[in-house]
């Protein structure tokens, strides 16, 4: 691994807005009350190389009692921790969009252990 990618926060939010155009049309049409953000780091009490982070219900959890008016679900993608591990900006694009891909399938109720199974480390 070299040294720190240099990516300014612009085009780090950029390629994640890429990342989230990558996703077919018909699953973002499913996608229910989810906000995505970035941040620069994991929030305290986390792991300081997480790279991103689903905090919500999913959608296969939620039933009657969830309420429409719910706060929305949050995916957030860490940007220093991403461009720690990466050698190139093209490296970061790659990582941020199986980031994205990773955090979108916790929203749909899928969890560490499948997305091991579908190779999606």
């Amino acid at each position: 691994m070299g040294a720190v990618v240099e990516m300014s926060r612009s085009a780090f939010e950029d390629a994640v807005r890429d990342a989230l155009d990558l996703l077919p049309d018909d699953l973002v049409a499913m996608m229910d009350n989810v906000v995505v953000l970035v941040e620069d780091l994991p929030p305290d009490g986390e792991e300081q190389d997480l790279l991103g982070l689903y905090e919500g219900v999913a959608l296969t959890e939620r039933d009657a009692w969830w309420a429409a008016g719910s706060l929305p679900d949050r995916i957030t993608v860490f940007r220093l921790p991403t461009l720690a591990i990466c050698d190139s900006v093209e490296d970061v694009v790659e990582e941020v969009a199986v980031t994205v891909l990773h955090e979108v399938a916790h929203h749909f109720g899928i969890d560490d252990e499948r997305l091991h199974e579908l190779g999606w480390d």
